[in-house]
């Protein structure tokens, strides 16, 4: 994948869930049709969490779970939400999913372990790397690659984690 990230990426020191919870509820604020988010990190590191958090301010009624064994989960949040996890998946089996019509139509496609099939990401998104510094902190890196992305990761430069 050609990398099209310009601008310095969010560093986001969460403390605790509440942090992380906070920095997702951002993003589902901003988020709009076509928004695709990478979503990287250790196991365990709070991808599911992250996940949920941003499905629950995106207003999602449903109970989100992680869809390792199902890959693909629908939900209606304020548009349509898709919650893929790509951990079981081969980039070839990847290309037999469809997921241009996720990436390219008017939900919000949400990717865990995206990292797995990056080439097949469309250029233009959001990735976010999870990173275990202690036992409820963590290191968030935002990147983002192309618009509205990069403008988002600039606003999180200037402002911070604020409500929107």
């Amino acid at each position: 994948m050609e990398s099209n990230h310009n601008g310095k990426p969010f560093i986001y020191s969460s403390r605790s869930p509440e942090d992380t919870e906070a920095l997702a509820a951002w993003l589902a604020g901003v988020a709009e049709p076509g928004t695709v988010i990478g979503l990287d990190g250790d196991l365990g590191a709070g991808k599911t969490a992250f996940s949920q958090a941003f499905a629950r301010h995106f207003g999602v009624q449903d109970v989100v779970n992680s869809p390792t064994f199902t890959i693909i989960k629908e939900y209606e949040g304020r548009l349509p939400f898709y919650h893929m996890d790509v951990y079981r998946v081969s980039l070839e089996e990847a290309e037999d999913l469809g997921l241009d019509e996720y990436f390219f139509g008017n939900g919000v496609s949400l990717v865990e372990w995206s990292q797995i099939i990056e080439e097949l990401l469309p250029d233009r998104h959001l990735h976010i790397y999870i990173e275990t510094v202690g036992l409820t902190e963590r290191s968030i890196t935002v990147r983002g690659y192309g618009q509205p992305y990069e403008e988002w990761v600039g606003s999180l430069n200037r402002n911070g984690v604020v409500s929107t």
